[in-house]
């Protein structure tokens, strides 16, 4: 008996869309739309505390008020001949200027001390070296250090909104530091930031004269600043071992344990008391038996003594700057005016659009055209700002970047219209995607060339031109990346149904 054929059920043939039907389910597309949904939730969703700002994007001084300080750093990178011991130079030359100086490379040491060039070619001389030249500045390793601890000095304030950009030249030589606080007035950040921030305690030895007994690098532990119930305020801190022991040394040396009164400790932050008091009874009968570690500056009642606790706590968290620096240049903007920038730039944007979607209607005279356009360059600016959100700051010049962007867009959305329309014909889906591919090639050369370009702005770190090139940058590769694939399949299936 033969056997029934086994009959397999019929298989079910893939359904084709298309229109709109295909666009929506199109993976390009979809990764568009996800990315500006999280983007639109990273921008608006509330997350922390953000004040009175309907957004989670974060402005520059510019628009959002605050200041902005140069410091210069008073040191000097000296350059000698390649034939001699550089680290015995580098002894030398300290001792001899009585700073310290670090050696940076096989032929140059870091003075960290302003002085003339005269003076630093006889420094170098005696330490048996050829003097080469001599350049304002510190090494990178020093202005890194730099970097980190005006950082923490700024964010102890309780603002986020800060960027130290240290300003290097092609040599590697660093002689200024911008710090730019948003919401930060002026007073704070000269106070804050406009001095090495150098805590030390010295004791009286005889008359008016003192001792240096330890640094603020001593210090391991502060306080908050609080009062006493005097209404004095001060500031506690614990020391480490060394410096407890140099305390204890220094005490019972110059006779503070057993004449308190002759013989006061001092603490300075910048050179400038904050003070001055001999050691208690107790302290004195304790301190000579065991090291003290806890200690406190007291710097007096009233709301100004406050503010001085206030930077001496900073200073002690933070510690001092590894150089001394000055002020050469300052300014701030204020909150209104702040305000009035953004304003601004919203209807900067918003005009740049404008212009953009009058003049691709012109052009094409089909709103098919033109909508899906406008709406792939505002997408790319959405998920810009997305990212934005986390790593940049949006000032001026960040701001010109995204109006930049838009007016790049339009034409890399030009590019691939053009080019997939054959003498205004529509032509077969094999000769579409070979001019699609054709138009990305384009592109993505001319997105190479300008993130070429744009890169050394972002190396040399030049504060708002940072910000210029990153966003800039971001844009272009989101645009080869992710929009102008999405695009050219929406313009696939608009031009296939327009005549």
């Amino acid at each position: 008996m033969s056997k029934k054929p086994y009959n397999s059920a019929p298989k079910r043939e893939k359904k084709e869309y298309t229109g709109w039907h295909a666009v929506i389910r199109d993976p390009r597309v979809i990764v568009v739309a996800v990315l500006v949904i999280l983007s639109l939730c990273a921008i608006f969703v509330p997350v922390g505390d953000r004040g009175d700002s309907l957004t989670n994007l974060q402005f520059g001084l510019d628009l959002e008020g605050g200041s902005w300080i140069q410091l210069e750093f008073l040191s000097e990178v000296v350059t000698v001949d390649d034939f001699t011991n550089i680290y015995d130079v580098a002894t030398s030359v300290g001792k001899t200027l009585d700073c310290t100086v670090n050696v940076i490379s096989k032929n140059q040491i870091e003075v960290q001390k302003k002085v003339s060039e005269e003076e630093l070619k006889s420094a170098v001389e005696a330490a048996g070296a050829a003097f080469v030249s001599a350049e304002a500045g510190v090494g990178s390793e020093t202005a890194d250090s730099v970097k980190r601890i005006l950082e923490s000095k700024v964010n102890s304030l309780g603002t986020n909104d800060v960027k130290v950009n240290v300003l290097t030249n092609l040599n590697g030589v660093a002689q200024y530091v911008r710090v730019e606080m948003a919401g930060v007035d002026m007073n704070t950040a000269q106070e804050i930031v406009g001095s090495q921030g150098l805590f030390e305690i010295r004791i009286v030895t005889e008359g008016n004269n003192t001792e240096h007994v330890l640094f603020g690098d001593s210090v391991v532990a502060v306080q908050t600043p609080s009062k006493d119930m005097h209404g004095s305020w001060g500031v506690g801190f614990t020391l480490n071992d060394e410096g407890a022991n140099a305390l204890r040394d220094a005490c019972i040396k110059y006779g503070a344990t057993t004449n308190p009164n002759a013989h006061e400790l001092q603490m300075y932050l910048d050179g400038e008391l904050v003070y001055s008091a001999p050691l208690s009874a107790e302290l004195a009968a304790s301190i000579t038996k065991t090291p003290v570690y806890s200690l406190s500056a007291s710097t007096g009642t009233g709301d100004d003594a406050k503010q001085r606790a206030q930077e001496l706590e900073v200073h002690l968290r933070a510690g001092a700057l590894p150089v001394q620096v000055q002020i050469a240049g300052s300014g701030s903007t204020s909150a209104a005016l702040g305000d009035y920038f953004k304003m601004v730039c919203i209807i900067a944007g918003l005009a740049a659009l404008a212009a953009v979607a009058v003049a691709i209607y012109f052009r094409y005279r089909v709103a098919k055209i033109v909508l899906p356009m406008i709406a792939t360059n505002i997408a790319e600016i959405i998920i810009l700002l997305g990212i934005a959100v986390f790593i940049q700051q949006l000032d001026i010049a960040s701001i010109a970047a995204l109006i930049a962007v838009l007016g790049t867009g339009i034409d890399q959305l030009v590019i691939i219209t053009d080019e997939v329309i054959h003498e205004g014909i529509v032509p077969s889906q094999a000769l579409y995607m070979k001019r699609l591919k054709r138009a990305l090639v384009i592109i993505m050369t001319s997105a190479a060339t300008v993130v070429i370009a744009l890169v050394p702005l972002v190396i040399m770190d030049l504060s708002t031109l940072k910000g210029f090139a990153i966003i800039s940058i971001l844009g272009v590769l989101i645009g080869v990346i992710i929009t102008r694939p999405a695009y050219g399949k929406i313009i696939m299936e608009i031009l296939s149904k327009t005549k």
